[in-house]
């Protein structure tokens, strides 16, 4: 038990119960771990949280940075972070009432700016931002199915298909995907003929101009307008950008930018089963 004061980012005890059988155990064989995994979770969560580099982790910490940093990384590689989600999604969807794995989704991209440090990248010319796109699958409920990033400079509809194709072999159940105007064309043939599943283009409503005050309204707003199941994976990206560390793409490696995601929708879920409300 850490005898530092506590940081927001912490686990509770009720969330280190839920996360607990879900942490590889130590390999045989090998040097005993010198440090708690529970302690070494609250160091991830601080950064991903705070936004700070890994060299700027507090020294009240009872680990190194090294440490924290090492595990994060051994875990993006060996897919301990993408189980973990899985898992916990499973679980939050059974507490919701629904089955495990999803019938339908909602796809859509995020661009994000990057820094110096280099890796892939490219041009947005649509949102004029050099950097990555972070491609997202999410459920009804705004959970993560899965995530791919890849340079600004691919269009939504070659993304889409890396991303599909990476994950579609875990969603016996899905039948239909919702998306923007950015996904018009021949995906969604590519989407039917190679998963089976339906793609439906959520249009905005004809644009109208606002009348004269002594005629009748339009029958549609004319500014903002939330649109149908479109908002949900918006409200999914604003979740997951409450962490700093994902403010902009300061990573190197892609893989390192979707392992972040994934450790944001775990803090999230988390906190829900805990509570045991949605």
């Amino acid at each position: 038990m850490s005898t530092r004061r506590p940081y927001p980012t912490d686990l509770s005890d009720d969330e280190w119960e839920i996360l607990k059988p879900l942490i590889p155990e130590a390999k045989p064989g090998g040097r005993p771990r010198a440090h708690q995994p529970r302690e070494l979770l609250n160091a991830i969560f601080y950064v991903l949280r705070g936004g700070c580099a890994w060299r700027l982790l507090p020294h009240d910490f009872s680990l190194p940075w090294q440490t924290a940093y090492h595990y994060f990384r051994a875990w993006r590689m060996d897919g301990t972070w993408e189980q973990i989600h899985t898992a916990l999604r499973e679980r939050l969807r059974r507490l919701l009432g629904r089955e495990p794995t999803p019938s339908a989704a909602i796809i859509d991209s995020q661009t994000a700016k990057t820094t110096e440090k280099g890796g892939a990248r490219g041009y947005d010319g649509g949102k004029k931002i050099n950097g990555r796109k972070r491609h997202l699958l999410v459920d009804t409920e705004g959970l993560v199915i899965g995530v791919t990033v890849h340079g600004a400079n691919i269009a939504d509809r070659d993304g889409a298909k890396l991303l599909l194709a990476k994950i579609s072999e875990g969603l016996p159940r899905m039948e239909k995907v919702w998306a923007d105007r950015g996904y018009n064309g021949k995906i969604g043939e590519w989407i039917n003929e190679r998963l089976g599943w339906a793609l439906e283009i959520v249009k905005p409503p004809r644009r109208w101009v606002r009348a004269p005050a002594d005629e009748e309204p339009p029958p549609y707003p004319a500014g903002f307008i939330v649109l149908p199941r479109r908002w949900v994976i918006e409200r999914t990206i604003a979740w997951i950008m409450r962490n700093r560390r994902m403010s902009r793409d300061y990573e190197f490696l892609s893989e390192t930018t979707e392992a972040l995601i994934y450790l944001a929708m775990i803090r999230l879920m988390l906190r829900r089963l805990a509570k045991g409300v949605s």
